[in-house]
């Protein structure tokens, strides 16, 4: 692992940067959950070892660490990640958001979409509104969620079978939880959708096919978004499918080259 001081916050956001070439992948993980756990196994997959891959864990999440005083608001989050691609002196990159990390993906490439060539968002919330996560996080006060419901949650993950989002859930700071969850989920204008819409380089939306059929897929193909899906996965499908996720990154990225070769 590595680290980069954000100095205003006095915080070490730690990353792993994985070597390779090609434009960078660059990953952020979801609500409650860890780059460092979640994606090695898939910047290590035949089809992505190639590339230098960037995998983030985000301010109060894995191994980055947790301040006490921060908002942990998704905006925040986004220009954390944007700081560090400034620091590691990267532009263009292919990045890969999974559910609210999807979601700080797109807020990044609004705000700075010299440093996203390629967005790639897995079933991140594009309205307003709790998810299935979420709205488990934010039902009560911060103080209890803090102080009790949040070792309740680890606990009822791992009794359903959870065990690895139990395990980044067991170590994520609570406060860090509920702020996020509390950001994700809140109204924005532009919201998350439209940003989405108005970015203009190559985006792709990845769905695990488990979680189909949705109609939200119908709205994206009709925006021309380019549309992909994962087998035998759920929401969860870094884990449910590493090898089927890691493909099909792959073939987005080989898709959205063959799309620049073709406008050139």
């Amino acid at each position: 692992m590595q680290s980069y001081r954000l100095e205003d916050i006095g915080a070490r956001l730690f990353y792993q940067d994985l070597p390779g070439g090609g434009p960078p992948l660059v990953m952020l993980h979801g609500l409650g959950s860890a780059s460092s756990l979640v994606f090695p196994r898939v910047a290590s997959h035949a089809t992505l070892q190639g590339y230098r891959s960037i995998l983030v864990d985000l301010l109060g999440f894995g191994y980055s660490e947790r301040p006490t005083d921060y908002d942990y608001a998704m905006e925040s989050q986004a220009k954390n990640v944007a700081r560090l691609l400034d620091h590691l002196q990267l532009r263009n990159c292919t990045v890969v958001g999974h559910s609210m990390g999807g979601s700080i993906a797109i807020l990044l490439a609004d705000a700075r979409p010299d440093l996203v060539g390629h967005l790639l968002v897995a079933e991140a919330s594009l309205d307003p509104g709790p998810g299935l996560i979420s709205s488990r996080i934010v039902c009560v006060p911060e103080e209890v969620f803090v102080s009790r419901k949040h070792a309740q949650f680890h606990e009822q993950m791992l009794a359903a079978g959870y065990c690895a989002f139990a395990s980044t859930l067991r170590v994520a700071d609570p406060q860090a939880l509920y702020r996020s969850a509390v950001s994700l989920i809140a109204e924005r204008n532009p919201s998350y959708r439209e940003q989405f819409y108005r970015f203009t380089h190559h985006k792709t939306f990845i769905y695990g096919e488990r979680t189909l059929p949705n109609p939200n897929e119908e709205k994206l193909r009709a925006e021309g978004i380019s549309v992909r899906v994962v087998p035998n996965a759920s929401h969860d499908m870094v884990i449910d499918n590493p090898d089927g996720f890691s493909q099909t990154i792959a073939d987005a990225i080989v898709a959205a080259g063959d799309a620049r070769q073709d406008v050139v």
